[in-house]
């Protein structure tokens, strides 16, 4: 018999993240409870808010105002082009607990050891600066250093955390942002860098989307830029009204067996 019931694994994808807060709005209200998180990028930062307490409201709140340029500033050295230090201070001073370890829904978050050249899977340690390593994009941000490792994007190796909790659940549900589409117009520089990104992704979620019970993706979430903050709450819909579709199996089921709050 499997540790969890029911886990959740939220896929990276930059400001695409809005879309899990759809999800758990979602299963929130229909009453379907996940046992365990798994978070990359993205996922880990909604995934450990929620974790921690947090409504996918409350946390849309938090985020929605802040653009790339209130979370960064320029560096140009230090293996990024960005740092990221007011955005591990928002962290540090939002969430109620410190250690991974210590949330009371239990999550693991995946990173990339670049030193090792492997993915790395954190069930403990400091929060935000885990939060902080499994969202730092090669190259844009500076690297983060955690017990002597350096660490950048979970995305490199698994974007996509299904397969992190898999053996440890009956069922999971998986939400994931990169499906990629066809891509014309422009090709900038920023848009090479986030269409690269994004066929990275792709290949290396394709055994996790295989191991999902329940996968939820939509094509809709590609419309949006990486950093286009002004469509997070279009992002929550889509997230929300994908979620209301794929889950629909679990409501019944779920309510009968899990004890909620109407």
């Amino acid at each position: 018999m499997a540790a969890y019931r029911l886990g959740l694994a939220l896929s990276g994808g930059s400001i695409k993240g809005f879309a899990h807060l759809g999800v758990m709005s979602y299963m929130a209200e229909a009453g379907i409870q996940p046992e365990i998180i798994a978070g990359t990028s993205a996922g880990s930062i909604m995934g450990a808010f929620y974790a921690s307490g947090y409504a996918p409201q409350e946390i849309y709140e938090l985020f929605s105002k802040v653009g790339f340029l209130k979370a960064t500033s320029l560096a140009l050295r230090d293996g990024g082009l960005f740092r990221t230090t007011s955005f591990h201070r928002l962290l540090k001073r939002n969430l109620p607990y410190k250690r991974l370890e210590q949330l009371p829904l239990p999550m693991r978050i995946v990173a990339t050891d670049l030193d090792a050249g492997v993915e790395h899977v954190f069930t403990e340690g400091r929060l935000a600066d885990i939060i902080l390593a499994s969202c730092t994009v090669p190259i844009l941000f500076t690297p983060v250093v955690i017990d002597g490792h350096t660490y950048v994007d979970g995305g490199l190796f698994r974007n996509f955390p299904v397969t992190t909790i898999r053996q440890d659940c009956d069922e999971v549900i998986g939400v994931n942002l990169g499906p990629v589409q066809p891509h014309e117009g422009e090709h900038t520089m920023l848009s090479v860098a986030n269409r690269s990104w994004e066929l990275v992704f792709r290949q290396n979620a394709i055994p996790d989307c295989a191991a999902c019970d329940y996968l939820l993706e939509s094509p809709e979430v590609t419309r949006y830029g990486m950093f286009e903050v002004r469509a997070a709450e279009s992002l929550m819909k889509i997230g929300y009204e994908l979620a209301k579709q794929e889950l629909a199996p679990l409501v019944p089921s779920t309510n009968s067996n899990t004890k909620h709050e109407e």
